[in-house]
């Protein structure tokens, strides 16, 4: 089994018996996506929702991986180049937490990179098969590439697997 870390604002493609993991995910979304066939996995964290919404950012694999709509993109080329069928994959998703108390809109980062994430993978027709998403905590996931199992740890919960 290989252990593949997956940084904040990257993506990672994996197979067989990898393990795909990215910590501390606070109002950052993780987006594992998963061909059940072929049982390749792929992994985003992103930042923010949209990339047209950056001030004069550059066109880096960095900056292109920090949005919800680059980031999304970027991954399902990744993972089709790997062999994986857009048509086939399912996604679940982790993070978007409101992590400071606010009523403020612009400070709820999380709620926005939740909508972003889901209006991204219905415009590419993938499902949503899970989603942990929300609240006022941070995650860890860890994303099985043989099974598609996503592995969800909090500091203060138990452990899910959905």
């Amino acid at each position: 089994m290989g252990m593949i870390t997956v940084g904040i604002a990257d993506l990672k493609v994996g197979k067989e018996t990898d393990v795909l993991a990215t910590y501390a995910l606070g109002s950052c979304v993780g987006i594992c996506l998963y061909d059940s066939e072929k049982k390749i996995a792929g992994l985003a964290h992103i930042m923010l929702p949209l990339s047209k919404d950056a001030a004069g950012s550059s066109n880096t694999p960095e900056n292109r991986r920090r949005y919800a709509d680059t980031g999304i993109t970027e991954l399902i080329q990744t993972m089709s180049l790997a062999g994986a069928s857009t048509s086939r994959l399912t996604a679940k998703i982790a993070g978007g937490a409101q992590m400071f108390s606010t009523n403020s809109a612009v400070f709820n980062i999380g709620e926005r990179n939740v909508a972003a994430v889901k209006k991204i993978l219905s415009a590419y027709r993938i499902k949503i098969i899970a989603e942990e998403t929300g609240l006022n905590y941070g995650r860890t996931v860890f994303f099985h590439a043989d099974t598609g199992i996503m592995e969800i740890r909090a500091a203060t919960k138990e452990t899910k697997m959905v």
